[in-house]
């Protein structure tokens, strides 16, 4: 037996092990496996990223200007906060500041792309974590309206014909016996809590998400050409603007396409006051009077973030969820985070499918190796590809594992605010909202307590609340409402800066190779929806020496260090208790929260680890 004593949690590999391969209902390929112990409560947990990401490896010698349309492609779900990333990388080493309707353009796409993931995160992804689909069809359609109008009363949809219709579209579908996206679940489990009217209203809400993320995806199609994989550009956005022209004369921004944009952005808003974010805070307070608070992990003591959503354009001073690291839970101590620093952020192997020359070390991105090397633990069980048990004392991920100043850290939504509420606690005016918005959540669910227990927001509530699923799943619905209105006020602010005649939306005084330096280095960081987000280039005499993107879930995924630390998800798990081992709900609906996504792979090799291909484009 192996034993870890790390973060907090004690490691058991002992006792019953379940495994679940692979975790669906994310972006990508994953396993988790699990040890239980007499009581069914996981005592070890493994996260196995079971696929390799080659674009390091295929961006190597490439033009850095083209790197963006490469690194955009490791995933179609969080389309294009790797372009922007990797855009800022290459600004960075540089030396190019794009105009500011270039930035407050990127600005709204990334805030679109935001909502759009939470939203279809939650409701398409995670919520089957929550909801049990079937138990709808019990639900008394009046009750669920009068529930509609307790959680949310300005939603229109809201009246007993509308939720009976949905309910007799939903028996259909089930009487059909073709369950589509609601096959293979677990319905009827007891670890579903909500009752049928809950239950029915989060089918509703599903059904209605479904319609508009459709709709809110074309503000990325006016300002980068398409969705997914919208079009950037090194220097600033590749979109002329001209307010007086229309769309047959050329220029794709005019101020038609700007009341588009505003339209939807206005729908954002309104969809995550009526329905996203009063749907968690019930879901949420459902589960909490049942007892259930549990996979917080990494969250409850150690968080990170980058910093991003400027406040002014340009000025990242002002960032109004600004970045930081927190650990050990002191909310008191916000120590600030330099992905330039080779000492803060680096990335370790020993547990991971690649070699390093020395793999007690870690490696700063700038100085990063991707090389791969599949080789099993002795105690596996099973063969290269057909693993039955991964041997954790030895490789077992093709997930690297990102440490700052050795610590492992949670990265994401939850992290972010934390973050934001530490800071206004400080008296930092741009995370005021934030701290608004977690004290008004937590006095929502917290007031659902008995009288004689009801506690004021402290931090001490809030410590109880955030570090769990439950928190991780509010913190991302209370983002997606402040991207919302910081759209909204980006959009404002485009449009008075075209009024005042500037139409600039590129920067190409750098644009030609001849005007770089022989060699530069940049980093460029973007809050996505699941956490921090880095991109490190290396430029020499023109084209890409070193590339290295350190995603969210690399930080949140990795397995463990040379040191034994585990990652977010498997401390996450730690300590849960499971209602029905054959029935792995707890374990998808905590990883789920996590919204992981193992990034599209690029580069394919067989199962004795040759290279199938080789190609060379010219």
């Amino acid at each position: 037996m192996s034993a870890y004593s790390t973060q907090g949690f004690d490691l058991d590999d002992s006792g019953r092990r379940v495994v679940v391969d692979p975790v669906t209902r994310i972006e990508g390929h994953m396993r988790c496996e699990v040890n239980l112990d007499s009581n069914n409560v996981i005592r070890n947990a493994v996260s196995t990223g079971t696929m390799w990401r080659g674009l390091e490896v295929i961006l190597k010698g490439r033009d850095p200007r083209d790197a963006w349309a490469f690194v955009e492609r490791i995933c179609g779900v969080c389309t294009g906060c790797h372009a922007l990333a990797s855009v800022r990388a290459v600004e960075d080493a540089l030396g190019i500041t794009v105009p500011k309707n270039a930035d407050l353009i990127r600005s709204i796409m990334a805030k679109t792309l935001q909502v759009h993931d939470h939203v279809v995160h939650f409701y398409h992804l995670h919520a089957l974590d929550w909801v049990d689909v079937i138990s709808a069809l019990k639900a008394d359609p009046s009750r669920t309206a009068q529930l509609q109008q307790t959680v949310s009363p300005e939603h229109p949809l809201s009246s007993p014909g509308y939720f009976r219709n949905i309910q007799d579209r939903l028996r259909r579908f089930v009487e059909s016996g073709q369950l589509g996206p609601f096959s293979n679940a677990y319905w009827g489990s007891k670890a579903y809590v909500l009752p049928p009217e809950a239950n029915l209203m989060a089918v509703t809400h599903y059904l209605e998400a479904l319609d508009l993320q459709k709709e809110w995806v074309k503000i990325h199609t006016v300002f980068g050409g398409k969705n997914p994989h919208p079009n950037y550009l090194v220097g600033g956005v590749p979109c002329a603007i001209n307010l007086d022209d229309d769309l047959a004369a050329g220029a794709p921004i005019n101020i038609e396409r700007l009341n588009f944009v505003k339209a939807r952005i206005d729908e954002i808003i309104e969809f995550n006051k009526n329905v996203y974010v009063p749907d968690v805070l019930a879901i949420g307070t459902l589960y909490k009077e049942a007892g259930w608070l549990y996979g917080g992990g990494l969250s409850a003591t150690n968080v990170l973030d980058y910093g991003d959503y400027a406040k002014v354009a340009g000025d990242s001073n002002t960032n109004q969820l600004p970045g930081g690291a927190i650990l050990d839970g002191n909310w008191d101590e916000i120590h600030p985070v330099d992905p330039r620093d080779p000492e803060q952020v680096q990335e370790f192997v020993a547990h991971s499918w690649y070699h390093y020359p020395d793999e007690t070390r870690g490696l700063h991105p700038w100085d990063g190796v991707t090389e791969p090397n599949f080789a099993l633990g002795a105690k596996t069980q099973g063969t290269r590809t057909n693993i039955e048990r991964v041997d954790e004392s030895a490789k077992y991920s093709w997930i690297k594992s990102p440490r700052w100043r050795g610590h492992a850290m949670e990265v994401g939504p939850l992290s972010r605010y934390i973050l934001a509420y530490a800071h206004a606690k400080n008296g930092y005016q741009y995370s005021q909202r934030p701290r608004e918005q977690l004290e008004h959540a937590a006095q929502m669910i917290n007031e659902t307590l008995p009288s004689a227990l009801a506690l004021p927001t402290t931090d001490l509530v809030l410590k109880q609340l955030l570090p769990t699923t439950i928190g991780r799943t509010v913190a991302r619905a209370l983002e997606s409402q402040y991207c919302g209105e910081m759209m909204a006020d980006d959009c404002n602010e485009l449009v008075q800066n075209l009024r005042n005649g500037d139409f600039a939306t590129a920067n190409v005084d750098r644009w030609d190779p001849s005007t770089w330096p022989a060699e530069a280095k940049g980093v460029g960081v973007v809050a996505a929806p699941r956490g921090a987000l880095g991109h490190w280039i290396h430029i020499r005499s023109g084209k890409i020496e070193n590339y290295q993107c350190v995603v969210p879930t690399t930080w949140n995924g990795s397995p463990r260090d040379p040191k034994g630390q585990i990652g977010a998800f498997e401390a996450a798990l730690m300590n849960t208790p499971m209602v029905d081992p054959e029935q792995p709900v707890e374990i998808l609906r905590t990883l789920h929260s996590f919204d992981p996504c193992l990034a599209c792979s690029t580069h394919v090799i067989s199962e004795d680890g040759r290279d199938l291909a080789s190609i060379t484009v010219r």
